[in-house]
């Protein structure tokens, strides 16, 4: 249930069981750190965000070569940085590798700890697997928890619904529970390989943290002209997540998403019907879902390294 915090425009919701309350809408990184967006516009937006009651910012380690990182941290300075729950997502497989990020991203948000950081870009079968291995990246970030430099681990992954489970299915059999996953939540994902339909349930059913992304696939959904932005945020909304994350590259579309959390309620069947109608046809091959069918959005295809070696005994295997 949403609720709202005092001088806030934005309502709150609890992020599955962790005892923390996050806005109903968050704050992309990726956006922040593109060059288009100069680096003071981009502190003007995470700190306008803030002081309206946007508390979630999310971000990545590979995001930009880390320029989203970076203009981050100079928004959280002067006292911002305690207002906000800090999200941040690391690509490593290995623990080496997943280390080194960590405490890269760490440097570069000029913070002694992420509030939240996620495996990223879970997007083979192998890589739930890779992460939970002995030497692999979930025990490097237990560690980094135990030290106190990360509260929360969850995973994020824009392939395909199955993928998803299958980390959740690993992480079972090893003892971890979750505290959050992200995945495309949008008026194109009910009808094509859904992840609201697929994994979203389990989610729940486990009390884990949703988090939804790419509510307008960086505006390729729009290009569909099937659905306004706003249908876009409220039908992402009207799903059970913690937050919808959404990239924001200007004031214009800042307010755009405050307008969508103060005109949002709870869609009754009707209007759900109408969104999902107007949109079954366009959304039947995946076209405007891109990242689930092309690997024009896989970043770690493009840069394997990022992920570390594999363990060492399937490398000893391999020798034998």
């Amino acid at each position: 249930m949403a609720t709202h915090q005092s001088n806030s425009e934005m309502p709150y919701r609890a992020l599955g069981i962790t005892g923390e309350n996050v806005s109903a809408i968050g704050l992309g990184g990726w956006h922040i750190g593109l060059k288009r967006v100069s680096e003071k516009l981009a502190i003007r937006i995470i700190r306008a965000a803030i002081d309206r009651g946007i508390n979630f910012m999310d971000n990545s380690w590979d995001y930009n070569e880390g320029t989203s990182e970076i203009r981050m941290g100079k928004a959280l300075r002067d006292g911002y940085r305690k207002k906000v729950f800090l999200m941040t997502k690391i690509d490593g497989r290995s623990a080496k590798e997943a280390t080194k990020q960590l405490e890269q991203s760490l440097k570069r948000m000029k913070t002694d700890r992420i509030d939240l950081v996620q495996h990223h870009e879970i997007l083979r079968y192998e890589d739930p697997y890779r992460i939970f291995d002995k030497e692999g990246a979930n025990a490097a970030l237990l560690k980094a928890k135990k030290a106190g430099k990360i509260r929360y681990i969850g995973f994020t992954g824009h392939k395909d619904p199955h993928v998803h489970l299958q980390m959740l299915e690993v992480a079972r059999e090893n003892g971890f529970h979750f505290d959050t996953a992200q995945m495309p939540l949008n008026v194109m994902d009910a009808h094509f390989r859904s992840f609201a339909k697929l994994v979203v349930p389990e989610l729940v059913k486990e009390k884990i943290g949703v988090l939804g992304m790419k509510p307008m696939a960086n505006g390729i959904i729009l290009k569909s002209k099937t659905a306004t932005p706003i249908e876009c945020l409220h039908y992402a909304l009207n799903l059970p997540t913690s937050v919808v994350i959404t990239g924001i590259d200007s004031m214009k579309i800042l307010e755009q998403a405050f307008e969508a959390a103060r005109t949002f309620h709870p869609l009754s069947d009707a209007e759900l019907s109408r969104i999902l109608a107007k949109t079954a046809k366009a959304a039947a091959d995946g076209q405007f879902e891109p990242f689930k069918i092309s690997s024009i959005f896989d970043s770690t295809a493009e840069h394997p390294d990022w992920l570390g070696e594999e363990p060492k005994r399937l490398q000893n295997l391999m020798q034998q």
